[in-house]
């Protein structure tokens, strides 16, 4: 029996340098501009707080969501498997 190809679609490590370096400017360009802000200390530190919160949810965000879709191929996967081995071992010829 052949198997099919995978169908998940794997990001190119072009798209990967793309995804990090942007990430790394919009970060450094936001701590820049709240270095640079015309505001009281306190207003600097919890923008650079916010900014620093808002960057390590989105990490978590992301890996949560990440982790949620790899779940969902695993039970597939095993859902194909059990499903293939059922009609591997079926004999629509034997009598009830």
């Amino acid at each position: 029996m052949p198997t099919s190809p995978s169908t998940t679609a794997k990001n190119t490590t072009a798209f990967a340098a793309q995804a990090a370096i942007s990430f790394g400017a919009a970060l450094f360009a936001m701590l820049v501009g709240v270095y640079f802000m015309d505001a009281d200390p306190w207003v600097k530190g919890f923008m650079a707080l916010g900014t620093l919160y808002l960057t390590t949810s989105t990490f978590t965000l992301a890996k949560v969501v990440r982790d949620m879709q790899e779940d969902s191929m695993v039970v597939h996967r095993l859902d194909a498997a059990r499903l293939d081995k059922a009609l591997a071992q079926h004999d629509p010829f034997k009598s009830a």
